[in-house]
């Protein structure tokens, strides 16, 4: 009888602790709440907030919550599995607006009919009318009388406050955790979590968790757990949107077993499921871990339903697959195409996205990439310059040159450099001379240009940055003089280089290209009359293989060729090849080699891979451009080969095709060959 009476004190202590939080505190802090004033804090420092959250009163709920240590189950033992209704049906039924309905699920899943009293259908409608997330709160004091009515007003505060600006949110947050009726609700939630309908359940929980209520507090954990013991339950919209939720939380051993049960749901679900919405949703939350052949499955769901694929979803899926990491060229290519027809609704940020998105899944589209760059081209004057930067960064990115953009650009430069900062700078350095473009017609006034910002930001560079801006300028053969120094002074001094750089090496490639550079570009520079060269080895890398037997066959013996010659300067030749000034006759390399003749014809072969190109063309890109002007300084005429191309060759072709580089000296180029990516 004594530990009876000492329960139901402590029960009845527990209830008047719970009262007390949720009785409204004074006029004074009513109108905190209208006027937003006060200095901003955490409203989760509220100690009556946290009480309610963390030291609930376990008899309110009975001990099965009690379970934030527990181990949890993926399904409920007694869930019984719900047939599937109509689409109109479960749509109806989850939207959180829709609470008019004459239909409403207990736990055993079958459908009661109820009448809408007047005080509901006059509370609803009152709802709509809301407009921002405390009119629902002041609401859900006032009229509010079922969970119904509660989950409704939880979901229409998330909907008003994601609405609204970071920094109304900032101030907003406050006011919704600070207000007594935010208390009253999430207690409900609480009591009430196993009688609500599963689209109330999992929109309360998503709107919870977005409204940044903690994840280990008793509520979150509750919602997840009661999420468990119906996901079976749960149709396709639900499943979408718990899914949803649980990839903005972290992993703990509640979610842990629910994404685990989700995953096995999900997995038997997508066959049924026709709304691409729902599937890219559900490929962007099972992400990059989600096993192969869960993926796949998600590929043919998606691939299904192609022929309805809207703007708005192809860029959804886009990044979807990002997420996911699975890089599907059926469905990049739908979506590329629809992404085409539409590309002038897609707005600034949506297109940056595309081509990260690119960009990450590694995924070439030449018709795409001069979709995007043609539109921004024809609307750059409606676009700010620091876009344009944006956007000729992401397409540097992809090895996309945007030609016309970038003359574009360029000639916005000239007329008004005030604009570029330090940072954007370096991006349009590091853009141009990657990406190997000159604007014809002015060019020098381009070059000073960069040269005169250069030098206003030369006391406000580190030594890592001053390295790149002199490496770029240097790349397109524009020597900056003032730099240069600077660079010369800090290397003399061994500021550049320390040995516990991470980047050291290519630091030491960059100087050295600066050097090479200063003497190769150099106006003073003259061509030699011989330059001194060496062998590395006979031996012939497996894919120079075939080139190394085409140019036997061809020329009938190896010593009318060299192989794998290095250069000075650190420059290398797959192949050299000598010949009389007419280009009519191989030379032997012996009878030329020990003495200078101007009438001798040097013939450099680079066979270089295709990302040495801009995507999509043979305009080779900044380093085996320097690469290719500076062998001409040396002397050779330089034929670049896509080595690709030459490897997919027959044995016959190859010979024909080295042929007509060696004997024609106004043979087909590569450089004017258009390449497209079969993806």
């Amino acid at each position: 009888m004594n530990n009876k009476i000492s329960y139901l004190l402590n029960t009845v202590r527990c209830m008047h602790r719970c009262n007390s939080v949720l009785t409204p505190k004074s006029s004074a802090t009513t109108r905190k709440h209208i006027l937003w004033i006060g200095r901003y804090r955490d409203p989760l420092e509220n100690v009556n907030f946290r009480k309610l959250f963390l030291n609930i009163c376990p008899s309110l709920h009975g001990s099965s919550l009690r379970f934030l240590s527990q181990k949890t189950d993926v399904f409920s033992t007694g869930a019984k599995i719900q047939p599937e209704k109509s689409t109109e049906a479960l749509l109806s039924e989850q939207a959180p607006h829709s609470s008019l309905e004459l239909e409403k699920w207990d736990d055993s899943g079958s459908v009661k009919e109820k009448h809408v009293t007047d005080h509901s259908e006059s509370f609803f409608n009152s709802l709509q009318k809301c407009t921002c997330p405390c009119d629902a709160l002041d609401l859900a004091s006032e009229s509010a009388v079922s969970i119904k009515h509660f989950t409704n007003c939880l979901t229409t505060v998330w909907r008003l406050y994601k609405n609204l600006s970071e920094d109304q949110q900032r101030y907003e947050k406050q006011l919704i955790f600070e207000h007594p009726a935010f208390v009253k609700l999430c207690q409900e939630l609480l009591r009430d979590s196993r009688r609500m309908t599963r689209g109330d359940l999992v929109f309360s929980l998503h709107a919870v968790v977005n409204l940044g209520v903690p994840q280990n507090t008793l509520l979150v954990q509750t919602l997840v757990r009661v999420c468990q013991e119906k996901l079976n339950q749960l149709d396709n919209r639900c499943i979408s949107v718990l899914a949803t939720t649980l990839a903005g939380l972290d992993k703990d051993k509640n979610v842990s077993a629910l994404q685990a049960g989700l995953q096995l749901l999900v997995e038997q679900r997508i066959p049924s499921i026709r709304d691409i919405f729902i599937l890219q949703n559900l490929m962007k939350c099972m992400g990059k871990d989600a096993p192969f052949f869960l993926k796949k499955k998600l590929e043919m769901a998606v691939l299904k339903e192609i022929d309805h694929l809207t703007f708005s979803n192809a860029l959804r899926v886009f990044l979807a697959l990002v997420a996911m990491n699975y890089c599907s060229f059926p469905i990049l290519n739908a979506c590329s195409k629809k992404i085409q027809e539409n590309v002038h609704d897609a707005p600034f940020r949506q297109l940056i996205l595309i081509l990260e998105a690119c960009y990450s899944l590694q995924y070439r589209d030449v018709k795409l990439f001069s979709a995007l760059a043609d539109y921004v081209s024809s609307t750059a004057c409606l676009w700010d310059k620091k876009q344009i930067i944006l956007f000729l960064s992401a397409f540097e990115t992809l090895g996309f040159q945007p030609s016309e953009l970038m003359g574009i650009f360029a000639e916005k430069l000239t007329e008004d450099p005030e604009f570029l900062n330090l940072k954007n700078l370096l991006i349009v350095l590091r853009v141009y001379s990657r990406l190997n473009y000159v604007p014809r017609g002015q060019k020098h006034l381009f070059f000073e240009t960069l040269h005169s910002c250069l030098n206003k930001y030369l006391p406000q560079l580190s030594n890592t940055d001053l390295l790149k801006a002199v490496y770029s300028l240097c790349i397109l053969g524009y020597l900056p003089h003032r730099a240069l120094d600077e660079l010369l002074q800090k290397d003399s001094r061994n500021e550049l280089l320390q040995s516990d750089d991470l980047y050291k090496e290519q630091k030491e490639m960059m100087l050295r290209c600066v050097k090479a550079c200063m003497e190769l570009d150099s106006p003073s520079f003259t061509k030699p009359a011989f330059v001194l060269t060496e062998t590395f080895s006979s031996l012939v890398s497996l894919n120079l293989r075939k080139a190394r037997e085409a140019l036997i066959e061809l020329l009938g013996d190896e010593s009318m060729f060299r192989q794998n010659v290095q250069l000075p300067y650190k420059y290398h030749i797959d192949f050299e090849i000598r010949m009389d000034s007419d280009r009519k006759k191989v030379l032997p390399i012996a009878a030329t080699d020990d003495h200078a003749d101007s009438s001798v014809q040097r013939l450099a072969f680079l066979f270089v891979p295709l990302s040495a190109f801009c995507v999509g063309t043979m305009h080779p890109r900044g380093k085996l451009a320097m690469r290719k002007r500076h062998l001409n300084k040396l002397g050779y005429h330089v034929i670049l080969v896509l080595n690709k191309k030459f490897q997919e060759m027959t044995n016959e072709d190859a010979v024909e095709f080295l042929k007509g580089k060696i004997y024609s000296e106004n043979a087909f180029s590569f450089s004017e060959v258009t390449v497209q990516d079969n993806n």
